[in-house]
C-alpha cells in the first residue's frame, strides 16, 4: 500500500486527483494557474502543509513539458537577458521554503489565500505596471524577491513573473520563452527546497508523484481543447473561481 494512503482517506485522494486534473487542464488551455488551482482547490479539504507537498512534482513535470513545447533555443537567450530576476527567484524559493513548517496551519491558510486572491484580482482588472528603463535593475531584484518568496511559501511565482514581463514590455514570443525558463528552474528549486525543509518526505513524495498523472492528462486535454473555446472568457471565469476559493482559504485560517 502506498505510504500516502496512510495520511489521506481514499475519498480525499480522489478529490485531490480531480482538482489536479482541472489544474492541468487550465494550465494546458491558458498557460497559467496550476499552483493556484491546486492550492485553492485542495485547501478546501486538505491541510496546507500536505497541499504544498502535493503540488511539487506536478509543477516540476508540467513546467518541463511547457519548456519543451516552447523550445530550448529561445530559453538560452531569455536566461541571459533576465539572469538577475531568475537568480533571485531561485534563491528566494530555496530560502522561503525553509519557513513553511514553522508557520501554524491557520496562518498558513491565510498565507496561501492572500496571494490567490491578490494575483487573481490583479489579472482580472488588467493592471499593468510600467517601469522606466533606469529603474529596471532594482525592479528586477525587488520583483524577483517577491516572486521567489511567494514561490517558496505558496508554490506560485507565475503571476508575479507575468506582471514583471509586462512591466518591461516584453514581446509576446520572448515572454513565453522567459516564462518557460523561470517556471522550469523555479520548480527545480521548489523541489530542492522542500526536500530540505522536510515538506517532501517519505510520507508525502508518493502523493506528489501520483498527482503527476492527472496533471499531465489535464494539460494534454488543455492543449487539445484550448483553441476550441473562448480562452479569454475561460481565463476570467477561472480567475473569478480562484478569488472565491482564496476567500474560503482565508475564512478557514481566521475561523479555524
Amino acid at each position: 500500500m502506498p505510504e500516502f494512503l496512510n495520511i489521506m482517506p481514499l475519498e480525499v485522494l480522489v478529490f485531490a486527483f480531480a482538482v489536479t486534473l482541472l489544474a492541468g487542464f487550465v494550465k494546458g488551455a491558458v498557460g497559467f494557474a496550476m499552483p493556484l488551482v491546486m492550492i485553492s482547490g485542495m485547501g478546501i479539504l486538505i491541510e496546507p502543509e500536505l497541499v504544498i507537498a502535493a503540488i511539487v512534482f506536478p509543477i516540476v513535470f508540467s513546467n518541463a513539458l511547457q519548456v519543451a513545447r516552447a523550445g530550448f533555443g529561445p530559453a538560452g537567450v531569455a536566461a541571459k537577458e533576465h539572469w538577475r530576476y531568475i537568480l533571485v527567484v531561485c534563491v528566494m524559493i530555496l530560502v522561503s521554503a525553509q519557513f513553511v513548517r514553522s508557520i501554524p496551519s491557520d496562518t498558513m491558510f491565510i498565507v496561501l489565500g492572500i496571494p490567490v486572491i491578490g494575483l487573481s484580482v490583479i489579472q482580472l482588472i488588467g493592471w499593468r505596471p510600467q517601469i522606466m528603463p533606469r529603474w529596471r535593475r532594482p525592479f528586477e531584484w525587488t520583483a524577483g524577491g517577491l516572486a521567489g518568496t511567494l514561490g517558496g511559501l505558496a508554490g506560485t511565482w507565475g503571476p508575479p513573473t507575468v506582471l514583471y514581463l509586462l512591466a518591461l514590455n516584453t514581446p509576446r514570443d520572448r515572454q513565453m520563452a522567459v516564462q518557460g525558463v523561470i517556471f522550469g528552474l523555479g520548480s527545480i528549486m521548489l523541489l530542492l527546497g522542500h526536500l530540505k525543509s522536510g515538506i517532501l518526505n517519505a510520507d508525502t513524495w508518493g502523493l506528489s508523484a501520483f498527482l503527476v498523472l492527472p496533471a499531465m492528462v489535464g494539460m494534454w486535454l488543455g492543449f487539445w481543447l484550448g483553441d476550441r473555446f473562448d480562452q479569454e472568457r475561460f481565463r476570467r471565469a477561472t480567475l473569478l473561481v480562484l478569488v472565491i476559493a482564496g476567500v474560503n482559504l482565508i475564512r478557514r485560517g481566521v475561523m479555524g
